[in-house]
């Protein structure tokens, strides 16, 4: 199956349970096959999840979620030693963080110290301990959730551990025909643990998402577009309204998520279209707004969309 087909097949099975959540889908996808990680916010009781635990019965993938709470301790996501008395010595028990998808709900609820655990796994895809390294699972990707609206007690992540995520997405209320679609087709399963029920079915296996992964790494993408990219990055460093701009790894996460997006549409280049879709939830967490432009009300997302209205798109 091309990449296409892979992507539609899925997209299938996700929808099966997961309903109004078109864009969302998409960039779960995206970022699943571009080997990016996914900060998913949103209010309680949306699916965020369900979304996760899907995409995995799908492509039959070891699933973890782990509850990010203040008292949480890094050996309690990454593993620890413990001594075994038969052999008197001490072996490496691992920890949460050793499956193909890891999902730390309510990240900014844990402390820094816990944050800052995951960044080598994100980043290195290995946890070091005791000097000893140890290799994460092919693939690994983590999903992590955090409520906008609730801010008692919690850490909100630094640009260091927000950057080593693909996207930001914003993860809402689905429209009132899909809700009525949802209360009609969950409200015998509501309670349960298990998502029997639902009818997905495995459509695609670790070493098909390895392969995909490959090809769209090979996506071509033209020198107009790469310049266009760049000329997006200098504008968030120029812009009054930013404190913060854009990083070289953020046009590099831009262009392998508009890789995805091509490759989703059938197409083995990218073209200035995926580029200007990507670019919002890629870089509406990696920009700082300044002070002034908070007082004002203005969002990331306002000055990210004006950008794409002034900077010269390439023929």
């Amino acid at each position: 199956m091309s990449v296409e087909e892979q992507y539609k097949a899925i997209r299938t099975e996700l929808e099966k349970v997961i309903f109004g959540q078109d864009e969302v889908i998409e960039l779960t996808l995206a970022a699943l096959f571009s080997c990016g990680h996914l900060l998913l916010e949103g209010p309680p009781g949306v699916a965020k999840t369900m979304l996760v635990r899907t995409i995995a019965e799908a492509l039959d993938m070891e699933f973890n979620r782990v509850q990010m709470t203040p008292d949480l301790l890094p050996n309690d996501v990454t593993g620890s030693s413990i001594y075994r008395e038969d052999t008197r010595t001490f072996e490496f028990r691992k920890g949460p963080l050793f499956a193909n998808f890891l999902l730390a709900d309510e990240i900014n609820r844990s402390s820094a110290r816990t944050q800052s655990s995951l960044l080598e796994a994100m980043q290195e895809l290995q946890v070091s301990y005791d000097g000893v390294t140890h290799a994460l699972p092919a693939p690994f990707m983590t999903f992590a959730t955090q409520n906008p609206i609730e801010q008692e007690g919690t850490y909100p992540l630094p640009l260091a551990q927000l950057d080593r995520f693909m996207f930001k997405v914003h993860m809402t209320y689905p429209p009132p025909d899909d809700e009525i679609r949802v209360l009609a087709e969950h409200h015998a399963t509501a309670g349960l643990s298990a998502s029997a029920e639902s009818g997905v079915q495995k459509v695609m296996t670790k070493d098909q998402l390895l392969d995909a992964r490959n090809v769209i790494r090979e996506t071509f993408v033209r020198e107009e577009v790469i310049r266009y990219v760049q000329r997006l990055l200098q504008a968030t460093r120029d812009d009054e309204s930013l404190t913060v701009g854009a990083s070289p790894r953020a046009g590099l996460m831009l262009i392998m998520a508009a890789k995805s997006l091509a490759r989703f549409s059938g197409r083995d280049y990218v073209n200035p279209d995926d580029i200007k879709s990507a670019l919002l939830p890629v870089m509406r967490h990696r920009v700082v707004l300044s002070s002034s432009a908070e007082l004002e009300g203005m969002t990331a997302d306002e000055i990210l969309s004006r950008m794409i209205e002034f900077v010269e798109v390439p023929r």
